[in-house]
């Protein structure tokens, strides 16, 4: 099958972990030998390079073209628009990409399905193009796209548009397809198909020299994300205060960094919290190895991977009970599921763990169980069944 993958969520040369789980699940299926993809991954315009500008000069920087993983992937512009920019991105979006596709038609490169990630305004612009280049196409919903973003009624009414109009859609958690079918949606072709975990770059090592390597003595808890309210960040630095022995590492960037450093000095933790940054990919196994524990407060997930992750390192994980997350932490050499999303209930959930804290090897091998392997025989099934009702 010749597929054409599109979205806004991949990761790039400026931004290498942006998007990562997308070019994930595309390598895996890819490798299976019964599909190819070029990549469409629009990035947003912005006229300078100039570092002062911060992250909007970063796309500037973006490659018009990159070769990734053996994959061609392709950066065409959009026009984000202040104020009115979210109800009007798809069309900016699909008018972007028409050119980038037309060209690798032209070079030979005839594809048979669009592949698209994120529902809103990747999805509904990826209609468009389908429909402009008569093409079928599958939508992969990833969470706040179903779980938020319906909110608003404008996209709400574009993404209701193309669900009916898709030839299928998948969704990476079993809740987030009864919540798109709770929409209203009515598609055959609607399957859950959960993101997997890369057992051979996230797998255990030597703890001790992990610990030592970091400077680490005391039981440390890991938080991985962007920094902003809704990875909640500030829930695990308010647990130190009834946890006066732990110590906190925080790996991403974003805009609450400020804020969060300001919240640990208000409360006196800031001496046992550890602003790490942004970490590679590549580099996040040793802090999961290093670490006695993975927290993700988050409000919304759809298929949060630094559990499997945390959890195909050996460390167990401690996480809010919303959306996908009781589906990827449902036993007990997995870690725990929070009450409630609190301080309190997190530092009480770090003192059950402690007391009863799983074994590294058991928590390995409850990973083991999510391989990319059913995931990618999923996705050749359903391209393969919108690919013949296509041709039919």
């Amino acid at each position: 099958m010749k597929l054409l993958t599109f979205s806004t969520l991949y990761p790039n040369s400026e931004q290498p972990n942006h998007g990562i789980f997308v070019e994930t699940r595309l390598r895996y299926l890819i490798a299976s030998g019964k599909a190819e993809s070029r990549v469409v991954a629009p990035v947003p315009w912005f006229p300078s390079r100039d570092p002062k500008y911060g992250p909007y000069a970063q796309f500037a920087r973006v490659p018009r073209h990159e070769e990734r993983n053996g994959l061609s992937v392709d950066h065409p512009r959009y026009l984000v628009v202040p104020r009115i920019g979210m109800n009007i991105t798809p069309f900016m979006l699909a008018q972007s990409a028409k050119k980038a596709i037309g060209r690798i038609r032209d070079e030979g490169y005839d594809f048979d399905a669009i592949d698209a990630h994120y529902f809103y305004p990747d999805g509904v612009a990826a209609v468009m193009l389908g429909k402009y280049f008569n093409k079928p196409v599958v939508i992969t919903a990833r969470g706040t796209d179903i779980n938020l973003i319906p909110q608003f009624a404008l996209p709400r009414k574009m993404i209701m548009w193309a669900a009916e109009r898709a030839s299928g859609i998948v969704t990476v958690c079993q809740a987030l397809k009864e919540e798109i079918t709770g929409l209203g949606v009515v598609n055959k072709n609607i399957v859950a198909l959960r993101n997997g975990v890369d057992l051979q770059r996230f797998q255990p090592t030597d703890r001790a020299a992990a610990r030592a390597a970091l400077g680490i003595t005391a039981f440390t808890i890991l938080s991985v994300g962007l920094l902003d309210p809704r990875k909640a960040h500030d829930i695990p630095i308010r647990a130190l205060v009834e946890l006066p022995d732990v110590r906190l590492m925080i790996a991403g960037s974003g805009p609450d960094l400020k804020k969060l450093q300001d919240l640990a000095a208000q409360i006196g933790v800031n001496d046992r919290v550890t602003f790490l940054g942004p970490i590679a990919q590549t580099a996040l196994a040793q802090y999961y190895n290093a670490a006695d524990v993975l927290v993700l407060a988050s409000s919304r997930e759809g298929w949060a991977n630094v559990l499997l992750e945390s959890m195909a390192c050996g460390t167990p994980v401690i996480a809010s009970n919303v959306w996908g997350t009781p589906e990827v932490v449902n036993a007990p050499e997995a870690g725990l599921l929070m009450d409630e999303r609190t301080p309190a209930s997190l530092a009480a959930s770090v003192r059950l763990l402690r007391a009863n804290y799983p074994d590294h090897g058991a928590t390995r091998r409850y990973a083991e169980r999510f391989s990319w392997d059913d995931t990618t025989q999923g996705q050749i099934a359903l391209f393969q069944q919108v690919i013949l009702d296509k041709a039919a």
